[in-house]
């Protein structure tokens, strides 16, 4: 599969297969995705993959703290505001998929729970990949594990791979560092669910869409 067809194949896989990936095919993304561009090739990411018994205890700790109400505090904080063109994509993008999967959009405390629940369950995902970096480091840092993350997923993607990149699954990041073992000097970027894509679940039939190329780009010459 080349790259062209990876970045238009690509999709955010929210039901997977339980069958686990070879340990060889996941190091192998990751000593992939090593190539990615960096500032002054700094290389500022670091990243954990949880599998088995060690994934199922994470995501019943995170349960556990979604359902006691303990207040989330990622290291890196959810926006608050949107500009207008963005939020309209937002909102778009969030009636369409409460209406593939017949949620009430109205009681949105209750969907974001529910959402949260199942970012936990890391949506039936036999692996997780958290990604971090040094707390110290720059918003070009942030910038640079970007494209690491998104090597990861095309790579995954081209071996037969689904992956979904989850904001939600740093939320409780102090818990999380703690489990895995990650320095609290360390900044807890992304969670990506990884397996192999379960396609007959609706879920999966959903393909969120993209601005045009003439809201999103200027031509000057």
């Amino acid at each position: 599969m080349d790259a062209i067809e990876c970045i238009q194949k690509r999709m955010s896989i929210r039901k997977f297969n339980p069958d686990p990936v070879p340990k060889e095919t996941l190091l192998n993304i990751i000593d992939i995705a090593r190539r990615s561009p960096s500032y002054k090739n700094s290389q500022p990411w670091e990243a954990v993959i949880i599998s088995g018994s060690k994934k199922e205890e994470l995501s019943n700790l995170l349960i556990g703290l979604l359902e006691r109400g303990e207040t989330a505090k990622p290291d890196l904080p959810e926006p608050v505001s949107w500009p207008p063109e963005i939020d309209k994509r937002i909102k778009e993008h969030f009636a369409k998929r409460s209406t593939l999967l017949g949620i009430d959009i109205s009681q949105f405390d209750i969907y974001v729970k529910k959402a949260k629940a199942a970012n936990f369950k890391f949506y039936g995902a036999p692996h997780a990949i958290f990604l971090y970096q040094d707390s110290s480091l720059t918003p070009w840092s942030i910038l640079d594990i970007g494209m690491f993350a998104q090597s990861i997923m095309l790579t995954a993607c081209a071996y037969g791979l689904g992956t979904v990149p989850q904001a939600f699954l740093t939320d409780y990041s102090a818990e999380i560092k703690k489990f895995l073992g990650i320095p609290e000097s360390k900044r807890l970027i992304l969670g990506i669910s990884i397996g192999y894509p379960d396609m007959t679940d609706k879920v999966n039939s959903y393909r969120s869409s993209r601005a045009d190329i003439s809201g999103i780009l200027k031509w000057v010459e």
